[in-house]
């Protein structure tokens, strides 16, 4: 049984148990403006969670693409991986713990038929202070069902992940209890001290496969299920969304209360393999085949760089499924960097000729019978990738002129960080060229590169700083405001410079909005104040925002919009703004809004334009505030 296959299985047992099946969402969140990727399967699922009926009912279920681009240093070992799936199914207010602990053990157990004699589980342990107890179901359950099966069921209390590593497992033991650090959700970080007032939280149970590897004792003197050593590998999560936080040190119990769960694809199809190495699956081998036959080498020996390639190269082509092109710009940036680094570990290889139209077409093949919009956009992603990886190999020419430019002097770590930041010469690149050339490197030199790129980070970190926030952090008045501030914007621009304008992407902060669109001159001073003019009469208006579903062609029927390149399903979310007889705005949206637009008046405050500029060829950027 392939990864192929359990994707298909796993949404056949869903279906099959009531849930309707659900397309994925796109890696680039339109409806989302706080995030830049869709990092987990919860993701597109949390207005659902926190009490928005969803339009297929109680029980959906779903293969969630994911991208979490703060891993992409991770790449490379066995497991860490930019771009991954989630198979993930949710019951909004319907079946609870036993009835998801039962299911996915028949899943793991009978459909893929893993060796249940190394699948561990943990569960909440409680705490005392806030009234939340032990977790008893889960354990109780999960034990009860190993029992059937013939398997050691012994339920043991750790604790912490140091007590953990102080305990190690014992002769029998099977489920363990562990504290909020591990077992307990909520939006952010974890554990109920950190989880913040007003949210849905509540306890979960992960599974683990166990694959006999030696244990590290770097790590920790000895192993358990929450050990980093890579003897255990988490291969799902069922969060059991059961309180809600209704104060400091005070939660009570949700009168709906959800089952959200989470495994990765990639991981159940290593332990169906018996290998904790996710490359060698069916979604990943193929490509290391197709890097073996262009390169010449071996897997066992350029292990790291086919890893690196591998996974990045399926998150860009993802991305250009998705409608995301290379720049130097937020996920056009991410996609731009990723593409880069797996053309620099194709040097490692002694590939140094075009390669991605080898590849990508290798990835597509893997996909496209499961996500037809891989299918359809098939000859649109390979022309992207390839055009970007030219570009790329052209800027490396120049770069190896700029080196060859200090032959015969020393080269510094300043300069090879320039070569680097300004021509995304590798360094190690930069190091072996110097060798060639006969150009001295300055023992110091790599401090001096080290400090350049610590120097880089924290001016990224201090750019990026409250601009892009995971999940719903950002969905407070302020982020709402402004997200219905934008829907006004585009009416505004639609009225001003005609039906063919459309959104070509959208970022909100705390501070202001910000909204791209196509237009292929600068606005004029006059026009900027037309804007500004209809926005703040439609906001002193006070118009009622609204939603309603609508099967997806209707909605487009009736002269709803959408973000440019959006993909939807069977049924969508229409936010109308204004009454019947006066539609301000209608927009296809996922949302949230506020409830009327005086809300955006509210103590005084007027909408300005604070900055119209050039954002790419035939797209303009507006940057707008509530002051």
């Amino acid at each position: 049984m392939n990864a192929q296959d359990i994707r298909s299985a796993y949404l056949e047992f869903y279906r099959e148990r009531g849930h309707e099946v659900v397309s994925r969402a796109p890696l680039v969140l339109q409806g989302d403006p706080t995030t830049l990727f869709t990092g987990s399967g919860m993701q597109p699922i949390i207005p659902y969670l926190l009490g928005e009926p969803h339009p297929k009912g109680q029980r959906i279920v779903d293969s969630q693409t994911c991208l979490r681009a703060q891993d992409i240093d991770d790449v490379g070992d066995n497991r860490h991986t930019t771009f991954f799936e989630m198979l993930g199914n949710w019951s909004f207010g319907d079946y609870f713990k036993q009835q998801q602990i039962e299911w996915m053990f028949e899943f793991l157990s009978e459909v893929v038929q893993l060796d249940m004699s190394r699948v561990y589980t943990t569960c909440y342990i409680g705490d005392e202070r806030y009234g939340i107890p032990k977790d008893t179901e889960a354990a109780e359950t999960w034990a009860r069902l190993f029992a059937d099966k013939g398997f050691s069921s012994v339920i043991a209390d750790i604790g912490s992940e140091e007590a953990g590593y102080a305990r190690g497992i014992k002769e029998g033991e099977r489920i363990f209890y562990y504290d909020g650090s591990k077992n307990w959700w909520n939006r952010g970080k974890t554990g109920p001290d950190t989880t913040p007032v007003g949210d849905p939280c509540g306890p979960d149970s992960e599974m683990f496969y166990d694959f006999g590897t030696p244990h590290n004792t770097e790590f920790g003197e000895f192993c358990h299920p929450n050990c980093d050593c890579g003897r255990f590998m988490e291969i799902g999560n069922n969060v059991f969304m059961a309180y809600k936080k209704v104060g400091e040190g005070q939660f009570e119990e949700l009168e709906q209360k959800n089952v959200d769960h989470g495994s990765g694809l990639e991981r159940i199809a290593a332990a169906k393999l018996g290998d904790p190495d996710v490359f060698k699956i069916s979604l990943m081998w193929p490509i290391i085949e197709k890097l073996q036959a262009l390169s010449g080498k071996k897997y066992d020996s350029h292990t790291e760089s086919m890893r690196v390639i591998a996974d990045h190269l399926r998150a860009a082509t993802f991305l250009a499924v998705d409608g995301c092109v290379p720049s130097n710009k937020e996920q056009g940036y991410v996609m731009r960097r990723l593409l880069r680094r797996a053309i620099r570990y194709s040097f490692d290889l002694g590939i140094e000729q075009n390669f991605l139209q080898e590849i990508v077409p290798v990835i597509a093949d893997m996909f496209e019978a499961d996500f037809p919009e891989v299918k359809e956009n098939r000859e649109s992603i390979v022309a992207v990738l390839v055009k970007e990886e030219k570009a790329f190999r052209q800027t490396l020419r120049k770069g190896l002129k700029e080196l060859q430019k200090v032959a015969g002097s020393r080269l510094t770590g300043e300069e090879i960080f320039t070569l680097y930041d300004t021509y995304g010469f590798p360094v190690e690149l930069s190091t072996e060229e110097a060798f060639r050339q006969g150009i001295e490197l300055s023992e110091n030199w790599r401090e001096e590169f080290d400090t350049k790129m610590k120097e880089q980070r924290e001016r990224s970190q201090t750019a990026a700083k409250g601009t892009f926030r995971g999940g719903l952090e950002g969905h407070d008045a302020i982020h709402l405001k402004y997200h219905t501030a934008t829907h006004l914007l585009q009416s505004a621009l639609r009225q001003i410079f005609g039906p063919e304008l459309r959104q070509h992407g959208s970022n909100i902060t705390a501070e202001r909005l910000r909204f791209d669109f196509n237009l292929d001159r600068k606005m004029t001073p006059e026009e900027i104040g037309r804007a500004e003019e209809l926005v703040n009469g439609w906001i002193a208006e006070d118009h009622p925002v609204k939603f309603t579903l609508y099967p997806t062609e209707e909605a487009l029927d009736m002269g709803a919009i959408g973000p440019f390149g959006e993909r939807y399903g069977d049924t969508v979310k229409v936010y109308q703004m204004g009454a019947d007889d006066h539609v301000v705005s209608l927009e296809i949206c996922g949302g949230p809004h506020v409830d009327h637009t005086g809300q955006l008046g509210e103590s005084g405050k007027t909408f300005k334009i604070t900055k119209e500029e050039a954002s790419s060829a035939g797209i303009r950027r507006i940057k707008a505030e509530l002051v």
